[in-house]
């Protein structure tokens, strides 16, 4: 009984895992979970993000190994130097305050949305912690 409990659970987590949009970089992730990949939704887009093998904190605890919080980035491409702090734009969308859900309002059609987990300072992990969706807004 132990073990089919052990493989069904093993089995979930496998199938759960790989139906998410995430990175790992030594054994962390962040994900997005929601809006799902491919999905069609109205503005303003709710988007959700979750991590694993990290914590999120807001900005103003400063830089903590393991710590952080998370950018959205809309219809950008992840910084070509991850060794700078992530701009603040209307592509990039500052979650300094700890949260995991913000809501942007994006024009209809597709958008790519991105997310890139970074230090109090702002500045991305490396190899980056990023997940990427694209949605299609009606």
């Amino acid at each position: 009984m132990k073990k089919v409990v052990i493989m069904s659970l093993v089995g979930f987590a496998s199938v759960f895992g790989f139906s998410l949009s995430s990175a790992f970089a030594d054994g962390n992730a962040v994900t997005i979970t929601q809006p799902a990949n491919g999905a069609t939704v109205s503005s303003p887009v709710k988007v959700c993000m979750g991590v694993l093998g990290v914590e999120v904190e807001p900005a103003k605890k400063g830089v903590n190994d393991g710590k952080g919080h998370h950018h959205i980035l809309v219809n950008v491409d992840l910084p070509k130097d991850l060794s700078h702090g992530i701009g603040k734009d209307a592509n990039h969308i500052h979650m300094g305050d700890g949260s995991t859900c913000k809501e942007i309002k994006l024009a209809k059609g597709k958008h790519i949305i991105r997310t890139l987990f970074a230090q109090g300072n702002h500045v991305p992990y490396n190899p980056p912690l990023t997940a990427t969706i694209v949605v299609n807004v009606k």
